[in-house]
């Protein structure tokens, strides 16, 4: 089994990419969908001991979670130390779920798959990315958003220059949609004749660090 990493910064358009492999039949774990479950499961607990006040209605409440982390940075740390290796543990079984089921390719999808060094844990990085200018109207016309938060999550992500230099394949997702699903059309068919060795490397046995 191969697995993809696939990635980008806010606004590039990753969950879009990230659907196309699933109706190319990819199977894709989807890490903030993940963080969502943790949010209404196992993580509740140690956040509201970590941040009390951030859980309400047997969830934690992602408005004051970020109202805190906006006003002292410095406590990202300390949620990650929570969150990450919670994922870290669902995205194992996951892939041991599709490893059992024969599957040729899998994607991992992750917003923060270098700043995490995950990138060591795949056999191939895909890298979503759009002019800045796009990400930066995608990014401020969504909810909640705005100018200080957008500054703040940028500070806390590998620059999309960087990223690109470091991808084994970049997706452009400043074009029209048919020619990004294109360009993920043309990847697939060519990692699928490939051979992956991060699963038996970093995800087949419990917790490598």
């Amino acid at each position: 089994m191969l697995i993809v990493g696939l990635t980008g910064s806010i606004g590039m358009g990753k969950s879009t990419i990230a659907s196309r492999f699933r109706e190319l039949g990819v199977p894709v774990c989807d890490a903030d969908a993940i963080v969502h479950e943790l949010y209404e499961g196992e993580a509740i607990a140690p956040i509201e001991e970590a941040f009390p006040g951030t859980t309400s209605d047997g969830k934690v409440d992602r408005a004051k979670l970020s109202q805190v982390l906006l006003a002292s940075p410095a406590e990202f740390k300390r949620l990650e130390k929570i969150v990450h290796p919670l994922v870290h543990s669902k995205q194992r079984l996951l892939l041991k779920q599709h490893a059992n089921a024969g599957e040729q390719l899998v994607v991992i999808e992750n917003p923060l798959l270098f700043e995490m060094h995950g990138d060591a844990r795949v056999d191939v990085t895909v890298v979503v990315s759009a002019p800045s200018d796009v990400q930066r109207m995608r990014v401020l016309q969504r909810p909640g958003m705005s100018e200080e938060k957008f500054a703040q999550i940028l500070s806390k992500q590998v620059p999309d220059e960087e990223k690109r230099r470091r991808a084994d394949f970049v997706v452009d997702t400043g074009q029209d949609v048919a020619r990004s699903y294109g360009e993920v059309d043309a990847i697939v068919a060519a990692l699928k004749i490939r051979q992956g060795t991060a699963y038996a490397r970093y995800w087949s046995e419990p917790a490598v660090s």
